[in-house]
């Protein structure tokens, strides 16, 4: 189904036709300059003020974060955390370059499937793109290097994340995707889903109980490399 085709059958649904050019023009307009919204207050703190609100909102949302120098030490602090939670010790990873050149073979008992995430996966590991300290979010866009159902199937999600890539709201890390992706294979197209996380999946839609794991992990880890001089 061809785009016009798409619109001609929603304006049929609205029961009017094109818009008129100057509203036209308003909406190009709109779409080009990306006005931002209100920054909070919050948010406006130096890098080592950054990076600790964002570790106590995961922390609030019912995730965690383990803090590591380089990565180097990646396999070691998601061995521990396996162990620590009872897990075994086996993951599908999104088949990013960066994960990929993480010295693996240091952790042997690590038992590491690349690609996209099935129903029998019990942990993931991602990679984040960014992340929002002032509410502990991270930004995990869809690429072939970041598979999306490595985002949902598994019921424990590990997520990789460089302190440099923090920032302070949600319209900096925007900011961020709008102009790096311009450069990306997808000839300037933003991503066709940006999922944007905060904390492990959980509904309290029955009688008001609060369930993790609803729609998706019940168990969020995040991994914060310190790749930046004074961030942590």
């Amino acid at each position: 189904m061809s785009r016009e085709t798409i619109l001609t059958a929603i304006r049929r649904g609205l029961k009017r036709g094109e818009l008129p050019a100057d509203q036209q023009a308003m909406l190009r307009g709109r779409l080009a300059a990306h006005p931002r919204h209100l920054i909070p207050a919050r948010s406006r703190l130096p890098r080592a003020g950054q990076v600790a609100l964002f570790v106590a909102n995961v922390e609030r949302e019912f995730g965690t974060v383990a803090r590591v120098p380089d990565l180097d030490a990646v396999p070691g602090a998601i061995a521990d955390y396996l162990a620590a939670q009872n897990l075994p010790s086996e993951f599908v990873m999104a088949p990013h370059p960066e994960l990929q050149a993480i010295p693996w073979p240091e952790r042997p008992l690590l038992r590491i499937r690349e690609g996209r995430a099935e129903a029998s996966d019990t942990v993931s590991l991602q990679h984040a793109y960014a992340a929002i300290a002032e509410t502990g979010t991270l930004m995990l866009p869809s690429a072939p290097e970041r598979p999306t159902t490595i985002n949902l199937l598994a019921d424990t999600a590990i997520v990789l994340l460089r302190a440099s890539r923090l920032v302070g709201a949600y319209e900096e890390a925007w900011d961020m995707l709008r102009a790096e992706w311009k450069d990306t294979l997808s000839g300037g197209f933003m991503p066709r889903n940006v999922m944007l996380v905060t904390g492990p999946s959980r509904s309290a839609d029955i009688e008001q109980t609060l369930e993790l794991g609803a729609h998706g992990p019940r168990r969020l880890h995040v991994v914060l490399v310190d790749d930046e001089a004074g961030a942590l």
